[in-house]
C-alpha cells in the first residue's frame, strides 16, 4: 500500500535539508520555528529513508526513528504502531507499591540475547513471584553487544534484540501473566557512537562525564524538552510499558523555574488518566534528596519512586566487610539499621568518600517506603566492579539468604537483580561492541583509570572483548545445582511471604523498628506483629526477640524459642510472628 507521507524533522542548524525515500531525494521546507516538511506521493509501507543536511552526501537517520533495522548508521524504517495487533486489552496495570521489580538486560538474560528469548523465561518469573520486569536501556546504540547506556537513538529499539515488534511482543507476554514492565531510559547524555543529533539542532550544551549534556534552558532547548517528553510518552503510550525508569537524573542540567522533571512527572499523569492504568517514574540520582519523590502539592518533583544506594551499601558493607571506594562511608550494623530507618544514611553529614556533606532527610512520617527502590544487587553495583562479579561469588549462601530476608521483608520495594534470585555467581561486566578500534581502546582504558581509582584494583577484562560480552551471559544451567535450588526456593518463598502478610507491604515507615548487636551480629526488624530475626554470626546464638513464642512463618535454618530468645543456626534468619 503507497500513500502521501509527510516527513518531518526539527533541524534549526542547517540551511538545506531533503530527505531521501528509497533512493530518490526530495527537497523539504522549513516553517519559522525550524522543522521541516516534504509532502511525498507513493511512499509504500516499510520503507527506508533518511536525511540530507546542507552539502553533506551521508545521509542520516531520523532523530525520532523507531526502527533501525541497519544500525544507526543506517536509513530509518517507516514504522506503524497502528500495524501491531495488541493481545493486552484486559491489562489494566498495577501500582509499583507493594510489588517486586527483577533487572533484567535483555542482551545477556537468555544465551540468544533478544526478545524473544527473553519471553520464553517469563514462567520463571512467575514462578518467582515478581510484579515487574525493569528493562535495561533498549534504545539503539552502535554494534550488537553494550548495557543500552551509550544510546543515540531514543525512539529506537536496538535491532539485534529483534527491533520494535520483538519488544511488542515481550510487553505482550508480560501482560499476560500479570507481569508489568518497566524500561531504563537516558536522557542525560549522548553515546560517543552514531551521534548525529547536533548536526541537526542544539540538542546539547555542555559535558557530563559520560558524554554531551542535554541543552534543557538555552536557546532552542523548547523543542529538546518537547524531544524528552515526547521520547518518554511514546514508550509508555506505543509500547504499552507500565513506567520508566529515568537514568542519573543529577546529571540533567535545568535552570528553569519548572524542572524537566516536574514538567514530565506532569505529562506522565496526563498520559495515565487518558490510558486508565497507572503508570511509574523512577529515577536514579546520587543526591539523597526526597523533593524527587515528594508530591507536587508539596513542592515535590512527584516522581513515582527513588533508587536507594544507601540500603544496598550499608547492607553490602556489614555483609562483606568491604570497605574501599565508596563502602568507606558504610559498614557497620548500625548504618543499616539507620538507612532502614530513616531512608537514607547520609542526610546532609559529612561523607568522607565525597569530602563534603551530602543528602536532606526523609519525612518518614509522610512520605511512604514504597517510594524508594532497595536491592542487594542490581546492575550498576555489579558491574561497575573492577571484575564484574556478584555478592553470590563471595557470600555464602546463608549471607545471600539473610541479604534476600532484609530487603523483601523491608517496607521498601524491592527489586532483584536477575540471577541473583539463584545466587548465580556468574560475573556481569561492563562490555561494549564500538565498530572504531580507537573508541573501544579509549574505553578500554578509561575503565581501568576510573574502576582502578576507585576499587584500588587491577582491572583484567576487556569490554571490547566478545568474550567479556559472553562470560556475562546469565548461567541458566546453575539453576540445575541443589545449592542454587535451594536459594531460589528462599527467594519465592520470601516474595509468597511479603504477599501474603500486609505488614510486609506496609511502606509506612514510622511503623519500623529495627535493633541491631554489633558485638554478636544480629538484626531485628520489626514490622507491626512480624518480626524478621537475622544471626549473621558465624555460629548459632539466641537472639533476644522480646516477646513470647509466636508462629514461625519462614525461616532459613533451625530454629527454637527459649523463652523470649530464639535461637537460629549459623547465618540464618527467621519471619515470626507474636511480637508487639
Amino acid at each position: 500500500m503507497t500513500q502521501t507521507h509527510r516527513f518531518s524533522v526539527w533541524a534549526p542548524l542547517p540551511a538545506r535539508v531533503a530527505v531521501r525515500v528509497a533512493g530518490h531525494d526530495h527537497a523539504m521546507t522549513a516553517d519559522a520555528d525550524g522543522w521541516w516538511h516534504a509532502d511525498v506521493p507513493g511512499v509504500p509501507d516499510g520503507v527506508d529513508y533518511a536525511f540530507l543536511l546542507d552539502d553533506d552526501p551521508t545521509p542520516l537517520p531520523d532523530p525520532r526513528s523507531v526502527w533501525q533495522p541497519d544500525g544507526v548508521h543506517g536509513p530509518t524504517r517507516r514504522y506503524d504502531h497502528s500495524a501491531y495487533r495488541w493481545q493486552d486489552t484486559d491489562w489494566r496495570g498495577r501500582p509499583l507499591a507493594g510489588g517486586v521489580v527483577y533487572q533484567l538486560h535483555v542482551g545477556t538474560f537468555t544465551e540468544r540475547g533478544t526478545f524473544d528469548a527473553a519471553t520464553e523465561r517469563l514462567d520463571h518469573l512467575v514462578r518467582l513471584g515478581v510484579d515487574f520486569v525493569q528493562l535495561l536501556p533498549v534504545n539503539a546504540f552502535e554494534g550488537e553487544a553494550g548495557w543500552g547506556y551509550d544510546g543515540v537513538l531514543w525512539f529506537a529499539v536496538h535491532q539485534p534484540y529483534g527491533g520494535p515488534d520483538a519488544m511488542k511482543r515481550f510487553v505482550d507476554a508480560c501482560h499476560r501473566r500479570g507481569i508489568g514492565v518497566l524500561l531504563d531510559v537516558v536522557h542525560n547524555h549522548l553515546g560517543p557512537a552514531g551521534a548525529y543529533l547536533p548536526r541537526f539542532a542544539p540538542y546539547f550544551a555542555d559535558q557530563t562525564k559520560w558524554g554531551p549534556a542535554l541543552n534543557l534552558d538555552g536557546p532552542g532547548s523548547d523543542e529538546v524538552r518537547r524531544y524528552v517528553l515526547d521520547n518518554a510518552l511514546a514508550w509508555l503510550r506505543d509500547f504499552h510499558l507500565d513506567g520508566l525508569r529515568l537514568d542519573a537524573v543529577h546529571a540533567l542540567r535545568d535552570g528553569r523555574a519548572v524542572h524537566l522533571l516536574e514538567e514530565l512527572s506532569v505529562a506522565v499523569d496526563a498520559l495515565s488518566a487518558h490510558l486508565g492504568r497507572p503508570l511509574a517514574l523512577l529515577a536514579e540520582s546520587d543526591q539523597n534528596d526526597p523533593r524527587l519523590v515528594t508530591a507536587r502539592e508539596a513542592g515535590g518533583f512527584g516522581l513515582s519512586a527513588l533508587w536507594n544506594d544507601d540500603v544496598h551499601h550499608s547492607l553490602h558493607a556489614a555483609l562483606t566487610g568491604e570497605r574501599h571506594g565508596y563502602y568507606a562511608d558504610y559498614g557497620p550494623l548500625a548504618n543499616l539499621a539507620q538507612a532502614l530507618r530513616e531512608v537514607f544514611l547520609f542526610t546532609g553529614g559529612h561523607s568522607t568518600y565525597r569530602g563534603r556533606g551530602y543528602g536532606r532527610p526523609v519525612d518518614t512520617a509522610r512520605i511512604p517506603a514504597s517510594r524508594f527502590l532497595v536491592y542487594v544487587q542490581s546492575h550498576d553495583q555489579v558491574g561497575n566492579r573492577a571484575e564484574g562479579d556478584r555478592i553470590g561469588a563471595t557470600l555464602s549462601p546463608g549471607l545471600l539468604g539473610c541479604a534476600a530476608a532484609i530487603v523483601l521483608c523491608s517496607p521498601y520495594t524491592p527489586m532483584i537483580f536477575m540471577g541473583e534470585e539463584w545466587g548465580s555467581r556468574g560475573p556481569w561486566q561492563f562490555f561494549v561492541s564500538f565498530h572504531d578500534e580507537g573508541l573501544r581502546d579509549a574505553v578500554r582504558q578509561g575503565r581501568r583509570r576510573e574502576l582502578g581509582a576507585t576499587w584500588g584494583l587491577e582491572v583484567s577484562s576487556d569490554p571490547g572483548d566478545p568474550k567479556t560480552f559472553l562470560e556475562s551471559k546469565l548461567r541458566w544451567e546453575e539453576l540445575a545445582e541443589p545449592e542454587h535450588q535451594r536459594i531460589v526456593r528462599l527467594y519465592r518463598d520470601l516474595i509468597a511471604l511479603r504477599r501474603a502478610r500486609p505488614e510486609l507491604t506496609d511502606p509506612r515507615l514510622d511503623r519500623l523498628a529495627v535493633t541491631v548487636d554489633e558485638a554478636r551480629r544480629w538484626l531485628v526488624v520489626r514490622r507491626g506483629v512480624v518480626s524478621l530475626v537475622c544471626n549473621l554470626a558465624a555460629e548459632p546464638q539466641r537472639v533476644p526477640v522480646g516477646a513470647p513464642p509466636g508462629e514461625l512463618l519462614l525461616a532459613s535454618g533451625e530454629t527454637r524459642w527459649t523463652g523470649t530468645e530464639l535461637e537460629l543456626g549459623a547465618e540464618s534468619f527467621a519471619v515470626v510472628t507474636g511480637v508487639a
